[in-house]
């Protein structure tokens, strides 16, 4: 039996490499390729998050990311401690990505980026809320067909999520920067103090992937082990 620490070890480690690969594919692009090209972020983090759930699934679930692990918790498959202790992993997971990043990459090849996922000039605050409850909707309803519910699960659950991580990066990557995940956007931000419409990477993820929870268990229900 895996215990609720272990579990929450699982998803520090999970989270870092995430915000690892995440946020150093954004500072690659910008610094060597002087361009920020979308396809290799995409590609990078669709990745990680393929080899995440595939590696550390059976121990924690490999939420990596908080919308995921609330989402989880408002449809109880998750119990307020493990809620908890998930939630705190991930985000010192993603601090200390970038805390290694800001060391790894000198600050002249490009550590001032640390790959900060940042509105586009056009883009509104309601606006980038939006965007972001959209990808995370997509994201985490299909978290819920292909690895929670027990009826509908697959062994290409980690292909799948993956996939949907490199689609929704590429439809709005240059948007929003395509963040999904509150952890993602918050280990830069606290790394550098850049907290510039931080909060639409709590409201539009979390927003998002309630209702996503809260649609799929409403329409389908839900038949999944709790944690």
């Amino acid at each position: 039996m895996i215990n609720s620490i272990e579990k929450s070890v699982a998803e520090f480690i999970g989270t870092f490499a995430l915000v690892l690969v995440a946020a150093g594919s954004v500072n690659v692009n910008w610094s060597f390729l002087g361009s920020h090209e979308i396809l290799g972020v995409a590609t990078a983090c669709g990745l990680i998050v393929t080899l995440a759930v595939y590696s550390i699934g059976n121990i924690s679930g490999a939420h990596i990311n908080p919308a995921v692990t609330t989402s989880l918790f408002i449809t109880g498959q998750m119990e307020l401690k493990n809620t908890i202790s998930y939630i705190v992993a991930q985000l010192m997971g993603a601090t200390g990505a970038c805390l290694f990043l800001s060391y790894l990459v000198p600050a002249d090849m490009g550590n001032m980026y640390l790959g900060t996922t940042v509105l586009a000039s056009e883009v509104t605050f309601k606006a980038g809320i939006l965007i972001e409850a959209v990808l995370t909707f997509i994201l985490v309803f299909t978290i819920f067909v292909v690895a929670v519910d027990n009826r509908t699960s697959t062994k290409y659950a980690g292909v799948i999520i993956g996939a949907i991580v490199f689609l929704d990066i590429i439809v709005a990557g240059s948007l929003t920067g395509a963040s999904m995940n509150p952890a993602r956007t918050f280990g830069p931000a606290f790394v550098l103090g850049h907290w510039a419409d931080h909060l639409v990477y709590w409201i539009g993820p979390i927003t998002g992937g309630m209702f996503a929870a809260f649609f799929y268990t409403g329409i389908f229900s839900l038949k999944g082990n709790t944690a």
